[in-house]
């Protein structure tokens, strides 16, 4: 072997075995994805979402569609939750007991995370902790118009933000969602007056810091066309990453 060969495997040896080349960087993130219920077509969307997580291989994703049935075991293995799930106009609503709803809290405020879609974040109004995560919902003053391409405007100083640019999307734009206190807006859309929308800058991402653990509210993503943009894809990859690992990686195009 080569003195120059040899002495770049003995380099190689020495940053791994210092911590140099961290474990979180090559360590797939773990997600468990909660759906069966929406007022969107879930059924779409949570394959969607699944096939974009994974196409970077950052990412292993699994799909419960009974979050009611899951507990602190069950939700162990995984780093962050993201939810395609929603109580919003259910004539049935699959309400959590209590097991799920202490481990649900409990595994973000132990330092892992929770991702909500368009209105994933959309449930159980009455559960202040949930609420605190939840980011932003759909509230009585809330509307939207037509679905339409529309320009994303990154707002903030963030991880998730960090190396990113504006980006252009079709979507369905909420106007005047309920943000929860605590939740910091990461970009917004000004859906356009002449599709019915408030002509105003509305927020549309959002961080959210609980106990030692975080979540990451994305309010696009109405149906399976509204994620094919990249920024879309990008933003979803970057937040979840953030979510469970509190870094994001330096994937993202500029």
């Amino acid at each position: 072997m080569k003195a120059s060969a040899l002495t770049f495997s003995l380099f190689l040896l020495l940053t791994v075995g210092h911590g140099s080349v961290q474990a979180d960087d090559i360590k797939p993130v773990r997600v468990l994805m909660l759906s069966g219920q929406n007022n969107h077509n879930w059924r779409e969307t949570t394959p969607r979402l699944k096939q974009i997580l994974q196409a970077g291989g950052r990412f292993l994703v699994d799909v419960t569609e009974h979050p009611e049935e899951c507990n602190a075991e069950l939700l162990a293995p995984y780093d962050v939750l993201l939810s395609n799930w929603n109580t919003f106009g259910q004539p049935s609503v699959t309400n959590w007991p209590p097991a799920m709803r202490e481990a649900f809290v409990n595994f973000v405020r132990s330092g892992k995370g929770v991702v909500a879609v368009h209105g994933g974040s959309s449930s159980f109004y009455d559960w202040p902790e949930y609420q605190q995560l939840a980011g932003a919902v759909w509230g009585k003053e809330t509307s939207h118009g037509k679905m339409h391409t529309n320009r994303v405007v990154l707002i903030a100083v963030h991880p998730i933000t960090a190396g990113f640019g504006n980006f252009e999307t079709y979507d369905e734009f909420w106007q005047n969602a309920q943000v929860v206190p605590g939740a910091r807006p990461l970009a917004t859309v000004t859906p356009g007056r002449e599709f019915g929308g408030s002509g105003k800058p509305e927020p549309v991402a959002f961080a959210t810091e609980f106990g030692r653990g975080r979540s990451f509210t994305l309010l696009l993503g109405h149906d399976a066309r509204a994620m094919e943009s990249d920024g879309f894809q990008q933003l979803l990859r970057r937040g979840t990453e953030w979510a469970a690992t509190g870094k994001v990686s330096n994937q993202a195009p500029r």
